[in-house]
């Protein structure tokens, strides 16, 4: 029998002789008044901790539910399980005797004649169904699981400490009690160097300057060390130091990952939300409450949407399926995943688990996965305006300017409309000219069937490659043929784009009908065909930036016959799409309208943007083409198919207007410009762009068989856990209900002043982050799995302190750090190594290396080359390029001070690995990282000697050490030492450096002093 089954027989003999109302164990079953009762005490448990792994929830082992006491008399694939009064004859118990039931671990003997005692008793049942959280087994947790328990104030241990050291903070009382319960005993407080520096890496991650060292070890003062504590948590730097681990739990990332990776570029507005928040020590549970709703609590608040960004930082894949049931999964991986780090980040439960079944370790059930989903299921990725009142402003002149505008265009056309006719019959058109009057005027004009140039303005076309101009029009092989113009002369917003194709074959996948670029080919907008979906016309853009299906049917003749195709982008960004003056599809929203400046504008036929190459040419003839400058409406595009590209210049409809209408026309032009220069203004005031959760309606959600989208199994309605002692699980929502309303209930539900998880999670984290390892060291799971609490009271006194001092994360740090058991010293006992080697009762201080970017930073710091500016958009050590659908990021680095910020800072692309950054642990974004690696490799220490960065700085500190010191050789030696690990050189250690010096100079010693274990270790 293992160890484990003794125990569990233990538990269920103990429950059965010692719980109120239960039998002994020699009469379970024979009294009728306790037979419910006997069942629930002893049974049950061994069912539940036993059996319902497999037989119990949605899809049984064998179809047998041994959950519920119809299901269990019914039996399963094989018939009745149970025959009342008859064990031999019950499949149960045949199964149960021959230890194919449970297959694994079958039970003891003990156990066995528990079970056959029952059937024999009639197999009576108590409460049905059986709970199989009800209590935690040597398997699983259960609701009595410690850390699902309310918080209780515990007692704080007297102790006797004849030097006064330990008997003054309540941490260092339940500390002490711990080492002396296992026979040890705490180290003397660390020097004062020692002190210093620890601290520094602790609360900003960053090392002292001599001077700040020397100060301190030369104040004398009782609260010298107190008042250090409180400066630095005061320090901005605070907050960058902390961010950088609250980033590593919510797996921030400013790319999406995926085989796109397409940057995020304005994802850093919460990085700095986290930093300032931070700073300004907003309580946590309103830091918490804002990053769940924020948007929603304080929709007026920009700080308040910023804090969004944790919803949507991690992965987002942009690749949409084809598939309806493809798209479905996708969306539930997305949202396992932000269930995942919701969960895991402010409960240190891991309710992911149970997508697919109920978890195996923890007392969450798959339903309760659903709907704790379901609170979150509003939420979407992208981009979104912050609040600003002068934008808004803007938006309501900007709706009246345009209104004036289409009235004065409407006027316009009136005129234009008479001018037509008369051009019309002047040009001895036959029939009815409706439709004909509604042709507008474009600002250039192709008819390659007669020339490559412009007929408006006369901008110059050059053939380029094979491409040729016949009396069939523009033909383009696909191989590098195509067709560029000189660059406009007037600036380009709101658009129209029209051309007459035919199309060589309908395989071809990306080509340019007609693009309006700028002259580096960067930026684009283009009639594509089949780029992203096979046989369809798209609107081509940079990066896909304004780039959706149209979900229009795919082109069939467009190789038998030309067809006229035309793309709208109209002001607020939509665009829609014309094959042959219908309706192509469906216009939808892109992220915004994209204007090109005058002069570095040019338009492309034949190649989608940039250099000819890969799928950007066209295979095809192009006989017309036309540019406009504004929106046409839809009957203007059905009105130029019908009329096969006919249109009127400008000339020719002034000359065929009288005088008076020649004066209406001229002065109604000139309001239009003024009107178009008063819109191009306010259109300009745009409102700051940030990376944060997008509410949608969440639909209504549904328990899914196994996980799989298509074997739903019932509505679920939003909800939290019922295991959480002392907090309801129900949040009184309807399954229809809003993503305002759940993620509001959400957030209070998670923040809760009764929720034990959300204090205990938080302490331990700031534990952890200055002890190198938290009282639980698991910090992201406090689930069965997890690891145990090594200091339970301590953990509880510091969360109700934490609740206490208005979640103040400052204050619960001062605590920590004021504490004698941070300040103790490094050093090694054997004999305490012997009894506690990974420092578990915390007997010493234990050393810690620093993060990869304190690393860095340092570096910069003792060269004197940081730049300490706090906050704004960062930096990029990456060149970033977009190559075969997907964008990739080649590391650099780049000189200047720009370049020279905390590591923080850095553009933190999930594919844009940083060379040095990731040798020493830098987790990647991707995935969230509650405890970092510490790894030690030979790659660490080849990069700190050769990487470029490094051999710069160590340059730079070379001369800054000359500068500082002088060109005595002995006090260049001593000022180094005291830069790089804030103490003098001891005689043997700059004996040698001297001598070293001397043989390969100041820079080379730098570098070995930035490659030892002193520089990179706290100790």
């Amino acid at each position: 029998m293992h160890a484990g089954e003794k125990v569990w027989v233990a538990l269920v003999l103990f429950l059965a002789l010692a719980m109120p109302g239960l039998s002994r164990a020699d009469e379970l079953f024979e009294n009728p008044a306790r037979v419910q009762a006997d069942f629930d005490g002893v049974i049950a448990p061994l069912i539940a901790g036993r059996c319902l792994d497999c037989h119990a929830g949605l899809d049984p082992k064998g179809a047998l539910d041994l959950s519920r006491r119809a299901s269990t008399f019914q039996g399963g694939e094989t018939g009745a399980a149970v025959e009342a009064g008859k064990p031999d004859e019950s499949l149960l118990w045949q199964y149960i005797e021959s230890d194919a039931m449970p297959p694994e671990h079958p039970l003891s003997d003990k156990e066995k004649q528990l079970f056959r005692r029952w059937i024999a008793a009639g197999a009576p049942w108590g409460t049905d169904p059986i709970d199989a959280f009800s209590k935690t087994t040597e398997k699983r947790a259960g609701y009595d699981w410690w850390s699902l328990q309310p918080l209780k104030k515990p007692h704080v241990p007297e102790v006797q400490d004849p030097k006064g050291v330990w008997g003054k903070n309540p941490i260092d009382a339940f500390v002490l009690q711990r080492l002396k319960e296992h026979g040890l005993q705490p180290r003397a407080p660390a020097d004062r160097r020692t002190l210093i520096r620890r601290l520094y890496y602790s609360v900003i991650g960053l090392p002292p300057e001599p001077e700040e060292v020397e100060a301190f070890v030369k104040d004398t003062s009782p609260d010298a060390y107190e008042r250090l504590v409180d400066r630095l948590l005061a320090s901005p730097h605070y907050g960058e130091h902390w961010a950088r681990h609250w980033l590593d739990v919510v797996r921030f990332g400013e790319s999406n990952g995926f085989e796109r990776d397409q940057p995020r570029e304005n994802a850093w507005h919460y990085r700095n939300w986290v930093i300032r928040a931070l700073n300004q020590d907003l309580p946590y549970d309103q830091f918490v409450r804002q990053q769940l709703a924020g948007d929603l609590l304080e929709p007026d608040d920009p700080g308040a949407v910023k804090a969004t960004g944790f919803l949507v930082a991690g992965p987002h894949d942009v690749v949409i399926p084809q598939s309806k049931l493809m798209r479905a999964t996708m969306k539930q991986d997305e949202l396992e995943d932000i269930v995942g780090v919701t969960a895991q980040t402010f409960l240190g439960l891991t309710v992911n688990c149970a997508r697919c079944h109920d978890h195996k370790f923890d007392p969450i059930s798959q339903q309760e996965y659903y709907q704790f989903a379901a609170a979150l299921s509003g939420v979407a990725h992208g981009e979104r305006n912050l609040p600003d009142p002068a934008y808004e402003k803007a938006q309501r002149d900007l709706v009246q300017r345009e209104k004036t505008l289409r009235d004065v265009q409407g006027q316009l056309f009136q005129l234009e409309a008479m001018a037509r006719q008369r051009v019309l019959a002047s040009r001895k058109q036959q029939g009815n000219t409706d439709e004909a009057l509604l042709i507008s005027s474009p600002i250039a004009a192709w008819d390659f069937r007669k020339g490559t140039d412009d007929l408006v303005g006369g901008l110059r076309g050059t053939l380029h490659g094979s491409a040729k101009q016949t009396p069939q029009g523009l033909v383009l092989d696909g191989n590098r043929s195509f067709l560029k113009t000189e660059p406009l002369s007037a600036d380009l917003g709101p658009k129209t784009l029209e051309a007459w194709v035919k199309l060589s074959d309908l395989q071809q996948r990306g080509g340019g009908v007609l693009s309006v670029q700028t002259t580096d080919g960067n930026i684009f907008d283009a009639i594509v065909f089949g780029e992203q979906q096979p046989g369809h016309w798209l609107a081509g853009s940079d990066h896909f930036n304004r780039t959706k299906s149209f979900q229009g049917p795919p082109e069939k003749t467009a190789t038998n016959k030309e067809v006229q195709i035309a793309l709208v982008y109209a002001t607020d960004g939509t665009i829609t799409a014309y094959r042959n003056g219908t309706a192509y599809g469906s216009s939808y929203r892109s992220r915004g309208l994209q204007s090109f400046p005058a002069g570095k504008t040019q338009v492309l036929f034949g190649l989608r943007h940039g250099s000819p190459g890969g799928n950007r040419l066209l295979k095809g003839v192009i006989s017309q083409a036309r540019l406009y400058d504004r929106a046409l409406t839809p009957e203007e595009i059905q009105a130029s198919a019908q009329w096969g590209g006919v249109f009127f210049s400008e000339a020719e409809l002034q000359a065929a207007m009288t005088e008076g209408q020649q004066k209406e026309w001229q002065t109604l032009r000139s309001q239009r410009a003024e009107l178009q220069a008063a819109i191009k203004q306010l259109q300009a005031v745009q409102p700051t762009k940030v990376y944060a959760a997008l509410s949608r309606d969440p639909g209504v959600s549904h328990l899914l068989r196994r996980g799989s989208v298509a074997a739903p199994a019932g509505v679920v309605q939003p909800g939290g856990l019922q295991a959480i002692r002392g907090l309801e699980g129900d949040l009184q929502l309807a399954a229809d209900s809003s993503d305002r309303d759940r993620r509001l209930r959400f957030a209070r539900w998670v923040t809760d002043a009764q929720n034990p998880l959300f204090a205990r999670v938080i302490v331990n984290r700031i534990w952890h982050y200055h002890f190198g390892q938290g009282l639980v060291n698991t910090p992201n799971d406090f689930g069965f799995n997890g690891g145990r609490c090594s200091h339970p009271e301590l953990l509880d006194w510091l969360a109700i302190q934490l609740k206490e001092n208005n979640w103040s994360l400052k204050a619960l740090q001062r605590e920590i750090l004021l504490s004698a058991t941070f300040r103790q010293s490094s050093e090694v006992d054997p004999e305490a190594m012997k009894v506690d080697a990974d420092n578990r009762w915390l007997w010493r201080k234990s050393p810690l290396r620093i993060e990869a970017e304190s690393i860095r930073d340092s570096i910069l710091k003792v060269a004197g080359k940081l730049n300490s500016e706090v906050g704004g958009r960062g930096y990029q050590d990456v060149k970033s390029y977009f190559f075969k659908g997907t964008q990739f990021y080649e590391p650099l680095d780049p000189v200047g001070d720009e370049f020279n910020r905390r590591s923080i800072y850095r553009f933190s692309a999930r594919g844009g690995r940083h060379p040095l950054l990731e040798t020493f642990d830098c987790p990647d974004p991707s995935t969230t990282t509650p405890d970092r690696a510490s790894t030690t490799t030979p790659l660490q220490a080849l990069s700190l000697m050769n990487d470029s960065f490094v051999l710069r700085m160590s340059d730079r500190l070379a001369e800054r050490v000359k500068e500082r010191s002088g060109t005595d050789p002995e006090q260049q030696v001593a000022e180094l030492f005291l830069l790089v690990y804030q103490r003098p050189p001891r005689p043997e250690e700059a004996a040698v450096s001297r001598e070293f010096v001397s043989q390969h100079g100041l820079s080379a010693l730098c570098r070995v002093l930035l490659n030892s274990n002193e520089f990179l270790y706290v100790n």
